[in-house]
């Protein structure tokens, strides 16, 4: 019985304590972001086609949609041109902040707010990606994913270092972004604008409640009992989403290793073959036609896409067979890519599938590549002497969970 308290008393305190993961949670933040903001560049051209006033799934057709599913989308608000070039832009812009770790806990808002409202504002664009993207843009709102490699997790490090040297600290972009942002609820709900489901709605009220009160508990509690308590709900809400991002990735890869199970083209090997000779997913007919030429290869490919798929969340349970399998799916993706043309389909899924990468494995990649910078001339000053021993990085540093 002892033992059992012990175990459970542990298992609550380093739920509670701190946020798991920090490392999994930067690369996915980067990965689901950077593809947003790739794809949404590529499309710049042809953005009013696709999502804009000149497609051909028009606003009254996209409003219908909406009444009738309940999903969210900001596009909904106005069919006026501006308004749309300003949702574009804000979903770009939040995008590339979110990527480099900035303002992360509103960033993350936004991006969302920005996903959501162009996917669902032309439901029948997109290549499978666009589904993961959609539901990892909403976990990623949970999670305290700035805790290392961003640019909140300096600021952090170097407000840290300021009050141990008795200076001051006062943030002023926080309180003016949570203002600035909170009047557009504001309105849109007195418009009476914000119609369809309510769990966006009520994430963004509650988000925007929830960053007020965590500015008052760091600013103007007299004991620092309601900060750490509202440190102790951000730890295990980020927990909570974490744990469901794993399981919604290994459910993606369930689901689809089962389905392929019962296709005929599946159970006989020559599944692959078919998309390789479709124009759509052929960019590189040449190179398609070498990789269906071996009628081995083919199967394969069919059957080894198939065993992976299922087998990989029983894997979990063990680490090398994990990490081995992770390997091969991350190519495999990679070669989707290339191959049938689908970059952020695969980019979606990489980012997905990083989750599950060891610690150790993150930690050596972020040290290679403070390396690599530290070897740049720094602007204004010498570049670092070699063999020097560079100073701790603040990146390795936890951020709050506030603006």
């Amino acid at each position: 019985m002892n033992r059992l308290s012990l175990a459970v008393s542990g298992a609550i305190a380093r739920v509670t304590e701190a946020a798991l993961g920090p490392y999994q949670t930067a690369v996915i933040r980067i990965g689901f972001s950077a593809t947003w903001l790739l794809f949404l560049l590529r499309e710049l051209p042809h953005r009013h086609e696709l999502y804009g006033p000149d497609g051909p799934w028009s606003f009254d057709l996209a409003r219908q949609l909406v009444g009738s599913n309940g999903s969210f989308t900001a596009l909904m608000w106005s069919d006026g041109r501006i308004w749309f070039e300003t949702v574009y832009a804000l979903a770009v812009l939040s995008s590339a902040l979110l990527m480099l770790g900035w303002r992360t806990r509103t960033m993350s808002v936004v991006f969302m707010v920005g996903v959501l409202s162009l996917q669902n504002r032309s439901v029948f664009m997109g290549d499978g990606g666009d589904n993961v993207l959609h539901l990892m843009s909403i976990y990623l709102v949970f999670t305290r994913c700035a805790q290392v490699w961003s640019l909140d997790a300096r600021r952090a490090a170097r407000e840290r270092a300021a009050r141990a040297r008795g200076e001051r600290v006062t943030d002023r972009t926080g309180p003016v972004l949570w203002g600035v942002l909170g009047l557009v609820p504001v309105a849109v709900t007195l418009a009476g604008r914000m119609q369809g489901d309510w769990l966006i709605p009520a994430l963004l009220w509650t988000v925007w409640v929830v960053q007020g009160l965590w500015w008052l508990a760091g600013r103007r509690a007299r004991t620092g009992e309601p900060r750490i308590m509202l440190d102790v709900v951000a730890n295990i809400v980020h927990n909570g989403a974490l744990l469901v991002i794993m399981a919604e990735a290994c459910l993606i890869y369930a689901t689809a290793g089962w389905y392929k199970i019962q296709g005929s083209r599946w159970q006989d090997g020559t599944a692959v073959y078919y998309p390789l000779h479709l124009e759509y997913f052929s960019p590189w007919p040449a190179l398609a036609d070498l990789l269906s030429a071996s009628g081995t290869m083919v199967m394969l490919v069919t059957y080894g896409t198939v065993l992976v798929q299922v087998a990989f969340p029983f894997t979990l349970f063990n680490r090398r067979v994990k990490n081995v399998l992770l390997a091969v799916m991350m190519t495999e993706h990679a070669v989707i890519a290339v191959v049938l043309g689908l970059p952020f389909f695969s980019l979606a899924m990489i980012a997905a599938d990083a989750v599950f990468l060891p610690t150790g494995f993150l930690r050596r990649l972020g040290d290679r590549a403070a390396r690599a910078r530290e070897r740049l001339p720094r602007r204004g000053g010498r570049a670092p002497v070699p063999g020097q021993r560079a100073p701790e990085s603040p990146e390795t540093t936890p951020v709050g969970f506030g603006p």
